[in-house]
């Protein structure tokens, strides 16, 4: 038991060390892309182009603008050493239902995987220099309202444990993470009632919170800036060919290889449907990820293609409160994580606070719409929170509202890096929950592996698709 610590805690240490300086100037591959746009130009004049038409042809092809989509295509395009002409399909270019702008927006460094937590960081990092990566010539400094408030675990006698080796893990990875007892709990918040915990885990810097929404669009609107090109449509199939370049069915064996070689993309309030072909494809549709890779046979294929194995993504809906308390515990309210499983942290300076909690696998709600359930809360969530915190027995429900996440029925954690098979489809998704928090780290490593042939700031293979094949889980203890 001890040699398998020591080689757990080792290797966090080494993944520790590929955490290097975080700065706008990273060494990308200086060999351009051959844009095959060009030499195009001439059939179609650009003025009677549809300015909504995506082109026949694109080095690279993103499905999925969200917030992971927006922050690929920006780390592609952010190198002028790159000509990579790069351009994404976004369905819903109004953004209302996305898992991107319907999050908490939180961001912690409290994973007990060491790619989780390294991940994190350096996206913390980026978001505290954002102004230095994602300015706009012409508008306002982004700000994305970040507050550092910290996470805080609490674990009763029984999962202590967990606390305990999580933080080894999470110092090893240099995140600065403390330990507090219940006397140390209660001299730094008064307001909690600590019956029932043995030890709480707090973030002492990299944590808190931001607003999503502003993120999403500062990755958008710089990545504009620099020539990305987005365009409103659904990814409604591919064209998949041989290696003698021959178009063969997905779902079919094909004993000559087999490559992505066009998207198809149905055109909104239109019969038409567009064919891009493309030199990568990159699947950051989030919760309907799964759905995206059927169209290529991911799941639905040979098994002797390692094909047989779905990409294990499916939307799975949670609900966030807004609940009003005058007395609560105000500014000194962490984003606090309950060991009934309940969250809770403080929205704005008027006395609101956020909160929800993850359904047990037998209790999902139906993902047909984002209806919000308030039984649900009366339910589930405040006597938890109320116990936790007593001035919150007389908190008032104000709203609420629904998301999905992207959730990985394999083992909660994000899918990154090439399918085993298509090698140029590159996926970054599953992230279930923390995929807002990730975006910067998961964009910077997928532009990585086009641009310089593999992972470099860091080791991410652990995360690759290979496990879903295997059914080899990553677990992740620390899940919210």
């Amino acid at each position: 038991m001890l040699n398998s610590s020591k080689k757990v805690f080792a290797r966090s240490a080494n993944l520790a060390l590929q955490c290097r300086a975080f700065s706008s100037g990273d060494n990308f591959i200086s060999k351009p892309f051959k844009s095959l746009r060009d030499g195009l130009s001439w059939q179609i004049p650009k003025e009677l182009e549809n300015p909504n038409r995506p082109p026949s042809e694109a080095d690279i092809v993103i499905v999925g603008g969200g917030v992971m989509g927006s922050s690929a295509a920006y780390f592609l395009k952010q190198s002028e050493k790159v000509g990579a002409d790069v351009v994404v399909i976004e369905r819903d270019n109004t953004y209302q239902q996305a898992s991107s702008v319907l999050s908490c927006g939180g961001i912690r460094q409290q994973f007990s995987t060491p790619e989780n937590v390294l991940m994190s960081m350096y996206s913390s990092h980026f978001m505290k220099h954002i102004k230095d990566y994602l300015s706009v010539e012409g508008s306002d400094p982004p700000d994305l309202q970040f507050n550092h408030q910290g996470y805080l675990f609490l674990a009763s006698k029984e999962n202590e444990h967990i606390l305990h080796d999580n933080h080894v893990i999470q110092k090893n990875c240099g995140a600065k993470v403390e330990l507090l007892t219940p006397k140390m709990l209660k001299e730094r918040f008064h307001w909690l009632n600590v019956d029932g915990i043995s030890l709480g885990s707090y973030g002492m810097e990299n944590e808190g919170w931001f607003d999503p929404w502003s993120l999403l669009k500062c990755f958008k609107s710089k990545a504009l800036e620099l020539g990305v090109r987005y365009f409103n449509g659904d990814v409604s199939g591919f064209h998949v060919v041989d290696d003698n370049g021959n178009s063969i069915d997905p779902t079919k064996p094909s004993y000559q290889g087999r490559k992505l070689h066009s998207v198809l993309v149905s055109m909104p309030n239109s019969p038409e449907v567009v064919r891009i072909k493309a030199s990568y494809v990159i699947l950051t549709a989030g919760a309907w990820s799964g759905q995206v890779g059927k169209l290529l046979g991911i799941g639905t294929g040979p098994k002797e293609e390692n094909l047989h194995a779905a990409i294990p993504v499916v939307p799975r809906k949670r609900y966030v409160y807004v609940a009003h308390c005058p007395d609560g515990p105000g500014l000194t309210c962490p984003l606090m994580i309950d060991q009934s499983g309940c969250y809770v942290r403080r929205e704005g300076l008027g006395g609101n606070y956020l909160m929800g909690k993850s359904p047990p696998e037998e209790a999902e709600p139906s993902c047909d719409n984002l209806d919000v359930n308030y039984d649900y809360f009366d339910e589930e969530i405040w006597s938890h929170v109320a116990h936790r915190v007593p001035a919150f027995e007389k908190l008032k429900v104000k709203n609420a509202w629904a998301g999905f996440y992207d959730y990985n029925t394999l083992d909660q954690n994000a899918i990154i890096g090439p399918h085993i098979t298509y090698k140029n489809l590159l996926m970054a998704t599953g992230f279930s929950g923390h995929g807002i928090q990730q975006s910067p780290a998961a964009g910077k490593l997928i532009s990585e592996y086009i641009l310089e042939g593999g992972f470099k700031t860091i080791d991410i293979r652990k995360f690759g698709f290979e496990r879903c094949i295997t059914e080899t889980p990553v677990l992740e203890r620390c899940i919210v």
